[in-house]
């Protein structure tokens, strides 16, 4: 705990060779303050005087046990200034007290601390300071005596007067506010327990919890107060919610508030700050889910008012701030939750009510699900069509079958057929209004979150699991929304982001499977498809892994787009035929029609083929072993030296301090017995790197020395097999991407005959 002063020896001392009294903040439920004001300065060696209770002075941690020295002296008060001048005075007992919420107790009951003290016995608490020996004391009256506590120090000893001070105040309150009667008196109560918790001088998060814990007791044990008692009470305690979350029972009276007034200026004026505050700092909702959900209900709250989605979308900006980058590295994680769980609880009525008929639930249940939910088949194969209803009327659960052959016998059939099947891609799950109006309140955050940049890749690396039930994906009017969602990542060049449309391990799919043709959520003619595929061959590395994922899984829709005219899948079609990735002759010819059929696939069909007698020509065998291009050298000259004769049997290839750039890896696959490449200082990245990974099988001496090279193209490496050599000096190397090369390459180099030095050079 941070302290504005440190504590300890005399400098700290405040006001020496005075008596402080100080006087409580407010009045207690008919209590008058005792203040001394008439009392006047004594003549004596004990002198007093008024002891500020600043929020503006020193701080202390709120004390809850602690070693002290005891004195019990029992007097009548009108004789104290005597006996505390005495020299005769009483004996010290040294005690670890504990400041319980009732009492002060002792860890050994004997002596002064035989019995506890409790708060309600004291009836004074004043500070004291001697002249003749310094003891730094802290006085409790009580009727017929005083417990005198000596603390080392003066530091010491105003922690235990405020400590003290704060337990005793508490308490008190506590019992006032347990029986309530005049709600106006009990209103000025609650004011003066927050102005006492905002200008006490301790700093514990306790000092503010409590009052919040003990005003939520208030509420829950008062549940019939009115409308305006429950918004003056939380005016009165905004001020305490301005730095610390609300306990759970609060939290379960603002979501009632936030669904019984939702067009309450609370909601506005002293919800908003709250729920900032739990988005910006809350780091785990499943701690404290009723954070959650009241963060929920106020959003809720907002879409009700007159302009909807325009606060909504209005709030969300407020928490992301009005620069590029979000200041707050928790507010989108917990918007994301916030959004799933809302969405979830959609159809959690709806899972629920099939498990139990599932489980043979059919008798009375006491939970009555507050959204009856109905689920339609609105395309069935053969049989008519059927529509299930979920009902609970009076408390008891029904299924009915209409539109289909009368018998008993075809409905647990049917639940059973809708509780295994591993995908609801047939079937269309219709919403109450409620339902669908938070599930369309929510989805249109996810779409507002998405249209941050700072955000995109966090949000896409959140939604890459799909943490959305099955049947969500089934519903037209979310899967919409999601779409648009799923688009933004299609668009983002950034690979962290669109590599997220991938499934997140093999054998689960992925937003790219369910927004294919014949996904779940496709409802398109395969325009979503076609740019997800556009962006990630643009960027994947194992580029011949995908094309074989797509010709196994994909081929047909793939063709059908190509066939109408679109670009991407005609390029695909292409590659596919490039890189020998359909073995089937039937499946090419296909293809090859398919290409031919339109006016760009004709082209670049074409192209692929002169390619392809260039690729030959190129490969027939002779020519040098060894070849050097002078310094300054391009992209166009190597293009015209390689075409200018056959270079089947060139292994070594210097390309140093030339100007040639990754767009030279297309002349450079077509050599296919390269084995030593020197690419020294130019500008050769990370997408020559990708392609010279999938042809450049036998190349085994690679310098990338001062290229701009990074992670993201040094990790294709990783599957060039014969690969023994590397140099990686003056590149963006990183040391996880280091050590995962190193790995390979000595594994590589126990299979390298012709190399037996492993060579891996960085700076």
């Amino acid at each position: 705990m941070d302290f504005n002063s440190g504590g300890g020896g005399g400098g700290n001392e405040l006001h020496n060779n005075q008596f402080y009294q100080c006087e409580e903040n407010k009045p207690l439920l008919g209590e008058m303050s005792e203040g001394n004001n008439n009392t006047k300065l004594g003549a004596g060696p004990c002198k007093r005087s008024l002891h500020h209770c600043s929020s503006s002075g020193m701080r202390y941690k709120l004390l809850h046990e602690g070693d002290i020295q005891v004195c019990v002296v029992k007097h009548p008060r009108t004789f104290l200034s005597k006996i505390l001048t005495s020299k005769f005075l009483r004996r010290w007992e040294p005690h670890h007290l504990t400041l319980t919420d009732s009492s002060l107790t002792s860890a050994t009951p004997t002596g002064y601390m035989e019995t506890s003290l409790s708060y309600s016995s004291i009836e004074d608490l004043q500070l004291l300071s001697w002249d003749n020996a310094p003891k730094y004391c802290v006085q409790l009256s009580f009727p017929g005596g005083t417990v005198l506590l000596q603390a080392a120090n003066s530091y010491l000893r105003d922690q235990w007067f405020h400590s003290l001070q704060w337990k005793k105040k508490i308490y008190k309150y506590r019992k006032v506010l347990n029986n309530p009667s005049r709600w106006d008196v009990v209103l000025k109560e609650i004011r003066a327990l927050v102005d006492m918790a905002l200008t006490s001088p301790l700093q514990d998060e306790s000092i503010h919890q409590a009052p919040l814990h003990i005003i939520s007791t208030l509420l829950a044990e008062n549940s019939n107060l009115s409308t305006q008692d429950h918004e003056n009470i939380i005016l009165a305690i905004a001020p305490l919610l301005e730095n610390n979350h609300p306990p759970p029972d609060l939290c379960e009276f603002f979501c009632k508030h936030c669904r019984e007034r939702p067009r309450s200026m609370v909601v506005i004026e002293v919800f908003t700050p709250v729920v900032q505050r739990i988005l910006k700092h809350n780091m785990d909702f499943g701690k404290c889910p009723r954070l959650r959900l009241f963060t929920q209900e106020y959003i809720l709250a907002l879409n009700e008012l007159n302009a909807g989605m325009e606060v909504v979308k209005k709030f969300v900006h407020s928490m992301h701030g009005p620069t590029g980058q979000c200041p707050h590295p928790r507010v989108l994680p917990n918007l994301v939750a916030v959004c799933l769980a809302a969405i979830y609880s959609c159809y959690e009525e709806f899972i629920n009510s099939l498990k139990e008929i599932r489980n043979g639930c059919q008798q009375q249940n006491d939970r009555k699900p507050p959204m009856p939910l109905r689920l339609l088949r609105p395309e069935p194969p053969t049989p008519p069509s059927i529509l299930v209803e979920l009902e609970r009327n009076n408390n008891s659960a029904n299924v009915r079958r209409k539109g289909g052959p009368s018998g008993g016998d075809s409905e647990p059939n049917l639940i059973d057929c809708l509780l295994v099947s591993p995908a609801v891609n047939t079937l269309s799950i219709q919403l109450p209004a409620q339902a669908d109006r938070v599930l369309g309140c929510f989805a249109l955050i996810l779409k507002m979150l998405s249209d941050y940049d700072d955000w995109r890749p966090a949000l896409a690396s959140l939604l890459q699991p799909i943490p959305f039930p099955k049947e969500a994906l089934a519903h037209a009017k979310f899967t919409k929304e999601l779409k648009y969602v799923i688009q933004r990542f299609a668009e983002d060049p950034r690979q962290e982001v669109h590599s997220c449309l991938l499934s997140v391990r093999s054998g689960k799919d992925g937003w790219f499977q369910l927004y294919s043709p014949g996904g779940v959520a496709c409802d398109d003619d395969g325009e979503l498809f076609a740019s997800m595929v556009h962006i990630l061959m643009g960027s994947c590395y194992k580029t011949k892994k995908f094309l074989l994922s797509l010709a196994e899984n994909k081929l047909g829709p793939c063709m059908l787009l190509a066939l109408r005219g679109n670009q991407t899948m005609v390029e695909i079609l292409c590659l596919m035929l490039e890189y020998n990735i359909i073995d089937n002759k039937d499946t090419q010819l296909q293809i090859i029609s398919t290409l031919e059929s339109t006016q760009v696939g004709l082209r670049m069909y074409e192209q692929l083929c002169d390619r392809q007698r260039e690729l030959k020509e190129l490969q027939r065998k002779g020519g040098p072993t060894r070849l050097t291009l002078p310094s300054k050298s391009t992209d166009a000259d190597l293009a015209r030296l390689l075409s200018s004769g056959s270079f089947g049997n060139l292994e070594n290839l210097s390309l140093a301090f030339t100007n040639v750039t990754s767009a030279c890896a297309e002349q450079l696959i077509k050599l296919p017995s390269l084995k030593q490449l020197n690419l020294w200082s130019t500008q050769f990245g990370d997408a020559g790197l990708r392609l010279l990974s999938e042809h450049l099988a036998c190349l085994q001496v690679l310098n990338l020395c001062e290229t701009p090279v990074t992670d993201a193209g040094l990790l294709a490496l990783s599957s060039m097999k014969s690969l023994c050599s590397l140099n990686m000096n003056s590149t963006k190397l990183t040391a996880d991407t280091y050590e995962d090369l190193k790995v390979i390459l000595l594994h590589n180099s126990y299979k390298c005959k012709d190399i037996l030095i492993i060579s891996v050079i960085i700076t």
